[in-house]
């Protein structure tokens, strides 16, 4: 079946992509994915999206996004998009039961962080873990965090930390940085940072409750020796995977994975556009996710308006 507009992916971006093409009669198609609203969906407060002054509660904000688009027509289908084919229009996309045909498509399949795989982990993430400094500091004010990671990422976080908590502690497995020397300096420079080097993170240890983060397992890499550091808060800072994988061979993207955006949200094939965090590697807010999502929706509309005259 043939539809003017099929989006891959759900989250902030996806969700908005479809509200705004739903109501200019596009009838858009949305697959939501293996995570249907992406990383909010494991968020417990959400305190920086506007229109909600007492916050709202990651799944709670992702359902109302999707009901919204759903009311305007949008066909949110579970599952995901198993190939694609951009070489010729209509475009063909595979869910594995079926082959779609599309005038065009918005991708918004969004940026998974890397995570340590260690136990405790899944468990307390958005209770005392999280992987992302700029929505979750503000509930750290004059607490003990960790940040795990030894590249730009981790040092942009902790640095990023200091307007709340009261001490960070960067750690690091190995000897050197893979930060760049002026993201490393400053951290250095700030008071409130401290650093703990060839040091493995094995656990993230539970409250008696099991329901908030009380303390790191750690292991020595040189000696071996464990032990236990208590902290208030702990941030997973070793970077970001886009997932484009199946865009691989169709749409240009750079070293790391992320989609490439030339005027608004075009990629590199005419008709295929990329709204939030899989062609974003530095805000990554869902508020931001959500503005491409509408910049998606509106340039896939002109678009086709354009292809009709």
């Amino acid at each position: 079946m043939r539809h003017k507009v099929v989006i891959i992916g759900s989250g902030p971006a996806g969700y908005t992509a479809a509200l705004y093409t739903a109501r200019a009669d596009l009838a858009p198609v949305m697959y939501a994915g293996l995570q249907p609203g992406g990383q909010l969906t494991i968020t417990t407060d959400v305190e920086n999206f506007p229109g909600f002054p007492e916050g709202v509660v990651g799944p709670d904000l992702m359902e109302r996004m999707r009901m919204q688009a759903v009311r305007f027509g949008t066909d949110v289908r579970p599952g995901f998009i198993q190939k694609v084919d951009f070489s010729k229009r209509p475009f063909r996309l595979e869910d594995g039961e079926q082959v779609l045909e599309a005038e065009s498509v918005i991708v918004a399949t969004g940026a998974t962080a890397r995570l340590l795989g260690i136990p405790g982990e899944d468990q307390l993430m958005g209770y005392g873990v999280s992987a992302c400094a700029t929505c979750d500091a503000a509930f750290f004010r004059d607490m003990h965090v960790a940040v795990i990671g030894g590249g730009d990422s981790a040092m942009e976080e902790a640095n990023y930390l200091t307007k709340f908590a009261r001490k960070v502690t960067v750690i690091h497995r190995r000897e050197e940085f893979r930060a760049s020397r002026i993201m490393l300096r400053r951290a250095q420079d700030n008071k409130k940072i401290e650093f703990l080097m060839n040091t493995i993170v094995s656990a993230m240890i539970t409250r008696d409750d099991k329901r908030r983060l009380r303390a790191l397992a750690l292991e020595n890499a040189v000696s071996g020796e464990r032990s236990e550091m208590a902290v208030d808060g702990c941030f997973v800072a070793i970077g970001h995977k886009p997932n484009t994988e199946i865009f691989r061979g169709q749409l240009a993207m750079n070293e790391v994975g992320y989609l490439e955006v030339g005027h608004g949200t075009a990629t590199s094939v005419e008709g295929v556009f990329a709204a939030g965090d899989v062609a974003d590697a530095e805000y990554r807010q869902a508020i931001t996710a959500a503005g491409t999502g509408c910049m998606a929706a509106l340039d896939a509309e002109r678009w086709l308006a354009r292809q009709a005259n």
